[in-house]
């Protein structure tokens, strides 16, 4: 694969059934090693609990403040430049306990692939 930029200009953000709207920065065909996505949670809703089947996700909170809960023991409050681990195969669900939207960035080892997501409800 040869070097490249992908611009986030040429993507549009989409809502998933998940409970959140996504902008996908890199998931290419090319690259399975791992994809980035930039999340937004609205004020006062919080995602659906699912787990990602074989990909490790990690979550770069860049704006707003939430509530995250990994697993069925850990429950943490995370703010801008916070990095949260998910283990694969891990139970997660993310809120909204701010004013404004909750954005991070979903990094995802290997890529995202929409047959790794299961819903927990």
């Amino acid at each position: 694969m040869e070097p490249r930029i992908s611009h986030a200009g040429s993507k549009m953000e989409f809502s998933t059934p998940e409970g959140c709207y996504i902008l996908e920065a890199w998931n290419n065909g090319q690259d399975r090693a791992a994809s980035i996505a930039r999340a937004r949670v609205l004020p006062g809703t919080a995602t659906r609990p699912h787990r990602l089947r074989g990909t490790v996700e990690r979550y770069l909170i860049t704006e707003g403040t939430g509530r995250v809960r990994i697993g069925d023991r850990m429950e943490q409050d995370v703010r801008p430049g916070d990095v949260v681990f998910i283990p694969a195969g891990c139970a997660q669900q993310i809120s909204n306990t701010g004013e404004n939207d909750l954005v991070f960035y979903c990094i995802c080892t290997p890529a995202f692939d929409a047959a790794c997501y299961e819903s927990l409800e």
